[in-house]
Protein backbone atom coordinates (compact mmCIF):
# COMPACT_ATOMS: atom_id res chain seq x y z
CA UNK A 1 0.00 0.00 0.00
CA UNK A 2 3.11 2.40 0.98
CA UNK A 3 3.88 1.81 -2.74
CA UNK A 4 0.94 2.93 -4.56
CA UNK A 5 0.77 6.35 -2.04
CA UNK A 6 3.94 6.89 -3.10
CA UNK A 7 2.75 7.80 -6.45
CA UNK A 8 1.49 10.22 -5.22
CA UNK A 9 4.74 12.25 -4.35
CA UNK A 10 5.72 15.22 -6.19
CA UNK A 11 8.39 15.36 -8.35
CA UNK A 12 10.05 12.68 -11.47
CA UNK A 13 8.65 9.72 -8.94
CA UNK A 14 5.00 10.13 -8.43
CA UNK A 15 1.84 12.19 -10.07
CA UNK A 16 0.96 14.41 -6.72
CA UNK A 17 2.38 17.88 -9.11
CA UNK A 18 0.12 16.68 -12.23
CA UNK A 19 -3.02 15.74 -10.25
CA UNK A 20 -3.22 18.81 -8.31
CA UNK A 21 -2.40 21.41 -11.57
CA UNK A 22 -5.13 19.08 -12.98
CA UNK A 23 -7.40 19.80 -10.14
CA UNK A 24 -6.34 23.71 -9.98
CA UNK A 25 -7.26 23.64 -14.19
CA UNK A 26 -10.63 21.97 -13.05
CA UNK A 27 -11.51 24.54 -10.52
CA UNK A 28 -10.82 27.17 -12.62
CA UNK A 29 -12.57 26.23 -15.49
CA UNK A 30 -15.76 25.83 -12.96
CA UNK A 31 -15.19 29.34 -11.51
CA UNK A 32 -14.90 30.57 -14.91
CA UNK A 33 -17.57 29.02 -16.42
CA UNK A 34 -20.34 30.12 -13.80
CA UNK A 35 -20.67 34.20 -14.16
CA UNK A 36 -20.77 33.92 -17.84
CA UNK A 37 -23.33 30.62 -17.00
CA UNK A 38 -25.26 33.10 -14.51
CA UNK A 39 -25.24 36.30 -16.37
CA UNK A 40 -26.81 34.47 -19.72
CA UNK A 41 -29.04 32.93 -17.86
CA UNK A 42 -30.20 35.60 -16.15
CA UNK A 43 -31.05 37.71 -19.63
CA UNK A 44 -31.97 34.49 -21.28
CA UNK A 45 -34.95 34.25 -18.42
CA UNK A 46 -36.04 38.09 -19.33
CA UNK A 47 -35.80 37.49 -22.77
CA UNK A 48 -38.20 34.49 -21.64
CA UNK A 49 -40.38 36.56 -19.56
CA UNK A 50 -40.65 39.60 -21.69
CA UNK A 51 -44.08 40.63 -23.78
CA UNK A 52 -42.02 40.72 -26.98
CA UNK A 53 -42.85 37.53 -28.58
CA UNK A 54 -39.70 37.17 -30.91
CA UNK A 55 -37.54 37.76 -27.99
CA UNK A 56 -39.70 34.57 -25.71
CA UNK A 57 -39.50 32.56 -29.12
CA UNK A 58 -35.46 33.36 -29.35
CA UNK A 59 -35.01 32.19 -25.97
CA UNK A 60 -37.32 29.17 -25.65
CA UNK A 61 -35.13 28.26 -29.09
CA UNK A 62 -31.58 28.46 -27.19
CA UNK A 63 -32.50 26.14 -24.51
CA UNK A 64 -34.59 23.86 -26.26
CA UNK A 65 -31.28 23.07 -28.24
CA UNK A 66 -29.01 23.47 -25.76
CA UNK A 67 -31.33 21.42 -22.88
CA UNK A 68 -31.33 18.67 -25.86
CA UNK A 69 -28.14 17.90 -26.36
CA UNK A 70 -25.58 16.26 -24.97
CA UNK A 71 -23.04 18.04 -23.27
CA UNK A 72 -20.18 16.39 -24.91
CA UNK A 73 -21.63 16.64 -28.13
CA UNK A 74 -22.21 20.54 -27.49
CA UNK A 75 -18.11 20.34 -26.36
CA UNK A 76 -17.19 18.85 -29.95
CA UNK A 77 -19.69 21.56 -31.92
CA UNK A 78 -17.70 24.70 -30.09
CA UNK A 79 -14.03 22.83 -30.47
CA UNK A 80 -13.85 21.82 -33.67
CA UNK A 81 -17.04 23.96 -35.49
CA UNK A 82 -16.17 26.92 -33.72
CA UNK A 83 -12.38 26.85 -34.41
CA UNK A 84 -13.30 25.88 -38.27
CA UNK A 85 -15.99 29.30 -38.61
CA UNK A 86 -12.93 31.26 -36.71
CA UNK A 87 -10.56 30.13 -39.20
CA UNK A 88 -12.86 30.83 -41.94
CA UNK A 89 -13.37 34.72 -40.94
CA UNK A 90 -9.80 34.99 -40.07
CA UNK A 91 -9.14 33.96 -43.47
CA UNK A 92 -11.60 36.49 -45.15
CA UNK A 93 -10.44 39.31 -43.69
CA UNK A 94 -6.71 38.26 -44.33
CA UNK A 95 -5.53 37.57 -40.87
CA UNK A 96 -3.28 34.47 -39.51
CA UNK A 97 -5.02 31.61 -38.15
CA UNK A 98 -5.59 31.64 -34.47
CA UNK A 99 -5.50 28.38 -32.73
CA UNK A 100 -8.61 27.96 -30.52
CA UNK A 101 -7.76 27.55 -26.86
CA UNK A 102 -8.78 24.30 -25.06
CA UNK A 103 -9.72 25.79 -21.60
CA UNK A 104 -11.56 28.59 -23.67
CA UNK A 105 -13.50 26.10 -25.89
CA UNK A 106 -14.70 24.35 -22.64
CA UNK A 107 -15.04 27.66 -21.10
CA UNK A 108 -17.88 28.61 -23.90
CA UNK A 109 -19.37 24.99 -24.18
CA UNK A 110 -20.22 24.72 -20.72
CA UNK A 111 -21.72 28.26 -20.24
CA UNK A 112 -23.93 27.74 -22.84
CA UNK A 113 -25.01 24.19 -21.45
CA UNK A 114 -25.11 26.14 -17.86
CA UNK A 115 -27.28 29.15 -19.14
CA UNK A 116 -29.87 27.14 -20.54
CA UNK A 117 -30.58 25.20 -17.36
CA UNK A 118 -29.78 28.15 -15.23
CA UNK A 119 -32.18 30.47 -16.95
CA UNK A 120 -35.57 28.37 -16.23
CA UNK A 121 -34.13 28.65 -12.53
CA UNK A 122 -34.21 32.58 -13.17
CA UNK A 123 -37.53 31.87 -14.72
CA UNK A 124 -38.99 30.08 -12.20
CA UNK A 125 -37.82 32.42 -9.27
CA UNK A 126 -39.28 35.20 -11.56
CA UNK A 127 -42.71 33.68 -11.32
CA UNK A 128 -42.31 33.96 -7.58
CA UNK A 129 -41.87 37.39 -6.94
CA UNK A 130 -45.75 38.51 -7.34
CA UNK A 131 -46.97 41.40 -9.41
CA UNK A 132 -47.60 43.63 -6.20
CA UNK A 133 -43.57 44.12 -5.66
CA UNK A 134 -43.43 45.66 -9.41
CA UNK A 135 -46.58 48.32 -8.80
CA UNK A 136 -45.18 49.28 -5.22
CA UNK A 137 -41.90 50.38 -6.52
CA UNK A 138 -43.36 52.00 -9.22
CA UNK A 139 -45.72 53.94 -6.83
CA UNK A 140 -42.70 54.90 -4.83
CA UNK A 141 -41.91 56.65 -8.05
CA UNK A 142 -38.46 54.02 -8.51
CA UNK A 143 -37.45 53.39 -12.47
CA UNK A 144 -37.57 50.12 -14.06
CA UNK A 145 -33.85 49.63 -13.35
CA UNK A 146 -33.58 50.79 -9.92
CA UNK A 147 -37.18 48.68 -9.27
CA UNK A 148 -35.02 45.33 -11.04
CA UNK A 149 -31.68 46.31 -8.59
CA UNK A 150 -33.60 47.27 -5.15
CA UNK A 151 -36.35 44.90 -4.84
CA UNK A 152 -36.70 42.22 -7.70
CA UNK A 153 -32.67 40.83 -7.87
CA UNK A 154 -31.82 40.35 -4.02
CA UNK A 155 -35.51 38.55 -3.69
CA UNK A 156 -34.54 36.31 -6.99
CA UNK A 157 -31.08 35.90 -5.74
CA UNK A 158 -32.78 34.01 -2.39
CA UNK A 159 -35.83 32.37 -4.39
CA UNK A 160 -32.85 30.46 -7.29
CA UNK A 161 -30.17 29.97 -5.21
CA UNK A 162 -31.19 26.46 -4.50
CA UNK A 163 -31.40 25.56 -7.82
CA UNK A 164 -28.68 27.17 -8.90
CA UNK A 165 -26.74 25.28 -6.21
CA UNK A 166 -27.41 21.90 -7.56
CA UNK A 167 -26.47 23.60 -11.13
CA UNK A 168 -22.61 24.44 -9.63
CA UNK A 169 -22.48 20.96 -8.49
CA UNK A 170 -23.53 19.45 -11.90
CA UNK A 171 -21.15 21.99 -13.62
CA UNK A 172 -18.29 20.97 -11.46
CA UNK A 173 -18.50 17.34 -12.40
CA UNK A 174 -19.16 18.17 -15.97
CA UNK A 175 -15.83 19.57 -16.62
CA UNK A 176 -14.50 16.33 -16.57
CA UNK A 177 -15.57 16.23 -20.07
CA UNK A 178 -13.12 18.45 -21.21
CA UNK A 179 -10.35 16.12 -20.82
CA UNK A 180 -11.49 14.77 -24.91
CA UNK A 181 -10.12 18.09 -26.14
CA UNK A 182 -7.12 17.35 -24.43
CA UNK A 183 -7.01 20.28 -21.00
CA UNK A 184 -5.02 18.88 -18.42
CA UNK A 185 -7.63 18.64 -16.06
CA UNK A 186 -7.87 16.05 -13.39
CA UNK A 187 -9.60 13.09 -14.88
CA UNK A 188 -7.23 13.38 -17.59
CA UNK A 189 -4.07 13.82 -15.63
CA UNK A 190 -5.24 10.46 -13.56
CA UNK A 191 -6.07 8.85 -16.61
CA UNK A 192 -2.42 9.42 -17.80
CA UNK A 193 -1.04 8.41 -14.09
CA UNK A 194 -3.30 5.12 -14.59
CA UNK A 195 -2.40 4.22 -18.02
CA UNK A 196 1.62 5.03 -17.25
CA UNK A 197 1.86 3.19 -13.84
CA UNK A 198 -1.26 0.66 -14.73
CA UNK A 199 -2.89 1.12 -11.41
CA UNK A 200 -6.25 2.27 -12.93
CA UNK A 201 -8.42 1.49 -9.76
CA UNK A 202 -5.83 3.60 -7.62
CA UNK A 203 -5.92 6.59 -9.79
CA UNK A 204 -9.44 6.73 -10.45
CA UNK A 205 -9.98 6.48 -6.93
CA UNK A 206 -8.77 9.34 -6.14
CA UNK A 207 -10.07 11.52 -9.17
CA UNK A 208 -13.01 10.17 -7.09
CA UNK A 209 -11.76 11.82 -3.75
CA UNK A 210 -10.89 14.91 -5.38
CA UNK A 211 -14.30 15.22 -6.97
CA UNK A 212 -15.70 13.97 -3.96
CA UNK A 213 -13.96 16.59 -1.58
CA UNK A 214 -14.89 19.70 -4.11
CA UNK A 215 -18.68 18.64 -3.65
CA UNK A 216 -18.31 18.95 0.11
CA UNK A 217 -16.58 22.22 -0.25
CA UNK A 218 -18.73 23.59 -2.68
CA UNK A 219 -21.84 22.09 -0.06
CA UNK A 220 -20.42 23.85 2.88
CA UNK A 221 -20.27 27.43 1.20
CA UNK A 222 -23.39 26.71 -0.81
CA UNK A 223 -25.27 26.13 2.77
CA UNK A 224 -23.49 29.86 4.21
CA UNK A 225 -24.48 31.15 1.02
CA UNK A 226 -28.00 30.21 1.80
CA UNK A 227 -28.24 31.42 5.66
CA UNK A 228 -26.62 35.06 4.23
CA UNK A 229 -29.46 34.80 1.73
CA UNK A 230 -32.22 34.18 3.97
CA UNK A 231 -30.90 35.96 7.38
CA UNK A 232 -33.18 38.89 7.16
CA UNK A 233 -36.13 35.72 7.69
CA UNK A 234 -33.97 34.13 10.59
CA UNK A 235 -34.44 37.78 12.18
CA UNK A 236 -37.76 38.22 11.89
Amino acid sequence: MGELWSLLSYGPDGWGDEILAGTFVTVSLALATLPIGLVLGFLLALAKNSPEPSLRAAANIYTTVFRGLPELLTLFLVYFGGQMLLQAILAALGLPPVEVNSFVAGMIALSLVFSSYSSEVFLSAFKGITSGQYEGAGALGLSRAQTMRLVILPQLVRLALPGLSNLWLILMKETSLVSVIGLADVLRETGVAARVTREAFFFFAVACSIYLVLSIISSVGIGRLEAWARRGDFSR
